[in-house]
């Protein structure tokens, strides 16, 4: 493995640095004080292509790769993780259409995907199955050249500003009986249910998606009746890289608020960063940070590269977000007291970092993943 990036990734990582730190980084405080979507920032992420970023070009979108999605989203996330989180979703439901939509599915609506013209929603998780799919309540029965839905999906983000969702019902009962289908939003039975009231990530939008007798052409049906749970683990591969970009970036957020408040901050007659204990903490952060950043970017490659990286995605995700809860819990006690106040950036990092090991799969599905995936090697 090469370790440097090219340079077309380093001038994307700068690029977008530059419109975060300018753009998104004034306005991320307010916006998650108010639970207000950031619809505008959005808009702009859409214009300048990072919704499109694993998206052929032919399809509308830059074809840039992994690692340079995974340096994006980190940028982002340094700044706000709420954004980050809403780009990593949109990137993770073009990937079922790419890779199984069939040509009419991919002009109609990756293209659109690709753009930042449509945002997408994910509709995987129901109030009694998350962690396990095979335990899918939603039920979609065919009747001639339809399939009528019926069920509910749980915290599903950009579910309310979502212009197409890809939802996962089941048309069979055993085990594998999964289905997978592309529903625009004013498809009728389909509607938005309550909004959540969440620890973190405020500024994003999580609510239940509600099926009543909701008609779906077969034509939308993605990739074959029965392909449901096979296009769902292979979105939640990729999107696994995308929330562990989300942790890095958010750790690197993390070095810097400790860096420069322990510089400024003095104690005992000097700085904090020179008293051994908080030297430590920032230390560990650092280190937590490149470990986090190269097993993302091993995971990324992989995938810029047709390699089989389940492995390596999980192994991402499960380090990249204990870590950053970790670096968190660190950064704010550097802070001391004013940490603890939401006038401070740390403080909004400390309940933003908390959801990274739940969702995309909880840190002990990652468990269970690594250790099959290891078994079998």
């Amino acid at each position: 493995m090469e370790l440097y990036y090219t340079e077309e990734q380093v001038m994307i990582k700068d690029m977008i640095r530059q419109y975060a730190r300018t753009h998104i980084e004034p306005v991320a405080g307010a916006y998650n004080e108010k639970g207000e979507f950031p619809q505008k920032i959005i808009r702009e992420l859409g214009e300048l292509g990072l919704f499109g970023m694993m998206v052929p070009e032919n399809y509308g979108g830059s074809g840039a790769g992994a690692v340079s999605y995974s340096l994006a989203l980190q940028e982002i996330a340094y700044s706000c993780a709420s954004v980050a989180v809403t780009l990593s979703v949109t990137n993770l439901t073009t990937e079922p259409v790419k890779n199984f939509g069939n040509e009419e599915q991919k002009r109609r609506f990756l293209i659109p995907m690709a753009s930042g013209e449509f945002l997408g929603a994910f509709a995987l998780t129901e109030p009694d199955a998350g962690s396990d799919p095979s335990g899918l309540k939603t039920q979609a029965v065919k009747k001639g050249q339809r399939y009528i839905l019926n069920g509910t999906k749980q915290f599903i983000t950009n579910g309310k500003f979502a212009d197409v969702f890809i939802l996962i019902a089941r048309t069979s009962q055993s085990r594998g009986g999964l289905t997978a289908f592309i529903i625009p939003k004013n498809t009728k039975g389909l509607r938005i249910g309550r909004e959540e009231k969440k620890m973190g990530l405020s500024a994003s939008n999580t609510v239940e998606v509600i099926l009543e007798d909701c008609e779906v052409p077969e034509e939308l049906v993605l990739g074959g009746e029965g392909m449901g749970l096979k296009i769902a683990l292979n979105a939640l591969d990729s999107g696994r890289i995308g929330i562990a970009s989300q942790a890095v970036g958010m750790i690197s957020a993390c070095l810097h608020e400790a860096l420069t408040y322990s510089r400024a901050r003095k104690q005992f007659g000097k700085p904090l960063i020179k008293h051994q204990s908080i030297a430590n903490m920032i230390t560990d952060i650092k280190v937590d940070y490149d470990a986090a950043s190269l097993l993302v970017w091993r995971a990324a490659s992989l995938k810029d590269n047709n390699i089989p990286f389940t492995l390596e995605a999980s192994v991402a995700k499960l380090f990249a977000t204990e870590a950053v809860n970790r670096c968190a819990y660190k950064a704010l006690q550097v802070f001391g007291g004013y940490g603890y106040i939401r006038d401070f950036k740390i403080e909004r990092l400390y309940r933003d970092a908390r959801v990274t090991t739940i969702y995309e799969g909880t840190s002990e599905v990652q468990r269970i993943v690594i250790a099959r995936e290891v078994e079998t090697k």
